[in-house]
């Protein structure tokens, strides 16, 4: 009996081994990703109010939660039996995140602004919630079309092993996926809350040291908006990156078109013209709703 359970004791332990190891093979093929998962959902967990962004973000993060629910067993379930899907899958995503970065920079360029508001600019609470919940769609449908391509790519790492393995390796880079970027996220956007506490501290301390924590707390506080907007064009370029990527990658064509360019600037500009192509579609529709 006692023989037994160490049997099992060991097997379990050989287990969590081998999945450190391929866990840690697959975070590397996703790491850049997640990166732009960050930054992606960073740009879309903020604009409210101070006292909104932590409810905002965790609203957002069980969202992304409930994407990884719904799409890692679909995953597993395709890989198996209908693999073939996978990549049309994929290129849909790759469109959808290729509109929303193309639509980003037909804003900037036309000086464009949105017809939605930031949620801080109005005080009608019923006003606020319609917005949040607006915009927290939004970032959970990113999240989504996101959390496809880590799963899959984090999948892909690990085909060649058995179910149990593949199940506790991708659940993991799932997971990785939404509490490390959610987290990192929530960090973020309260830099500015350690700066204030920082400042205030230096009111208790003298000399070398109060000078020190006042410059520290006034730099985070002063850099936060510079932050958010520079991850917001970050986020951009990112969405824009793993939309054309998913064409690049996919559709041979397309590869062999942008292969004079280095690999980053075909993805921008395959996401660009993915996106632009389908922005010229839908923008004179969303303009003609307006009118009405």
């Amino acid at each position: 009996m006692a023989s037994g359970i160490f049997l099992i004791l060991d097997d379990i332990a050989v287990l969590l081994d081998d999945a450190a190891v391929m866990s840690k093979i697959a975070a590397k093929k996703t790491a850049a990703l997640l990166g732009d998962d960050l930054a992606v959902n960073a740009e879309k967990a903020t604009g409210f109010k101070a006292s909104r962004e932590l409810p905002v973000i965790w609203a957002i993060a069980k969202g992304s939660f409930i994407n990884k629910m719904i799409i890692l067993p679909i995953a597993f379930i395709l890989s198996s039996y209908a693999p073939w899907m996978i990549v049309p899958i994929l290129l849909l995503g790759g469109a959808y995140l290729s509109f929303e970065g193309a639509e980003k920079v037909f804003e900037w360029i036309t000086g464009h602004e949105e017809h939605v508001i930031a949620a801080q600019e109005t005080s009608d609470p019923k006003e606020i919630l319609k917005r949040e919940n607006t915009k927290i769609k939004s970032a959970v449908r990113t999240d989504f079309i996101l959390s496809i391509e880590i799963i899959v790519i984090a999948l892909s790492t690990v085909m060649d092993q058995t179910l149990t393995m593949r199940l506790v390796v991708v659940s993991f880079i799932a997971l990785l996926a939404t509490v490390g970027v959610y987290g990192l996220v929530a960090i973020l956007v309260r830099m500015d809350d350690v700066g204030f506490f920082l400042i205030e501290r230096a009111k208790s301390l003298k000399g070398f040291m109060q000078r020190s924590v006042l410059i520290s707390g006034n730099l985070l506080v002063a850099s936060l908006s510079k932050i958010i907007r520079l991850l917001g064009i970050i986020g951009t370029i990112a969405m824009l990156l793993v939309g054309g990527g998913m064409f690049v990658h996919n559709i041979e064509a397309v590869h062999h078109a942008l292969h004079f360019l280095p690999k980053m600037a075909g993805e921008l500009v395959a996401g660009l013209i993915v996106g632009g192509a389908i922005l010229a579609i839908i923008h004179p529709i969303q303009a003609a709703r307006h009118k009405k």
